[in-house]
């Protein structure tokens, strides 16, 4: 899903080129940038124990995703994963996306541009696009108690259209790959024999 700052005259490249059968780009307006900012304000000094609770919600509501993060695919116990030093780690990551996220709400091109990185080497660690979504869900779970009375449905909306947006150019990024490799196996006509010059 693309991107439109309303007003602004800047539409994300993403949503220009996206197939018309997708649903409705998301669109970022200002005020949700706005509320983004300011509530990561509050979150981000919890930042290490977000991501903690962010991975175990979603490694207890889909448990599936386990396999995707193979240095938890056998760890049935959730208590051992909330003080697992590897998923303090892959929780900060995560966060430290976000945040960059966060930090380039106002310059659309640089935040493509990291949507589609990271899109690109999820190919690489061959984790699908199936699975993006329900990070941010499992993120604005994490959040909400956090911010606690500061939390509204206008923040709620603003940062799942945040997820929304990003995982688009994610999952655009990691189709594009797929395609691109896929292209790279293929041989060309020149490397395929002519059957017609194979008959005896």
């Amino acid at each position: 899903m693309g991107c439109a700052i309303s007003g602004s005259g800047l539409t994300s490249r993403t949503a220009e080129n996206r197939n018309t059968e997708d649903e409705a780009p998301a669109r970022l307006t200002p005020d949700h940038i706005q509320l983004i900012k300011e509530s990561w304000k509050v979150i981000q000094e919890d930042i290490a124990k977000v991501g903690i609770i962010m991975f175990v919600r979603l490694f207890e509501t889909h448990p599936e995703c386990k396999d995707v993060c193979f240095l938890f695919r056998d760890v049935e116990d959730l208590e051992r994963l909330r003080t697992s030093r590897g998923l303090r780690a892959r929780g900060l990551r995560v966060m430290s996306f976000i945040e960059k996220s966060v930090a380039r709400l106002d310059q659309l091109e640089q935040l493509e541009t990291l949507a589609q990185e990271l899109g690109k080497s999820h190919f690489r660690y061959n984790a699908p696009p199936k699975y993006y979504g329900y990070v941010g869900a499992e993120f604005i779970c994490a959040v909400r108690p956090i911010l606690k009375d500061r939390w509204t449905s206008e923040l709620e909306q603003a940062w799942q259209t945040l997820f929304q947006y990003v995982t688009a150019i994610m999952k655009d990024a990691y189709l594009e790959e797929e395609r691109s490799k896929r292209s790279q196996t293929l041989p060309s006509s020149r490397e395929r024999p002519d059957k017609r010059n194979t008959a005896i």
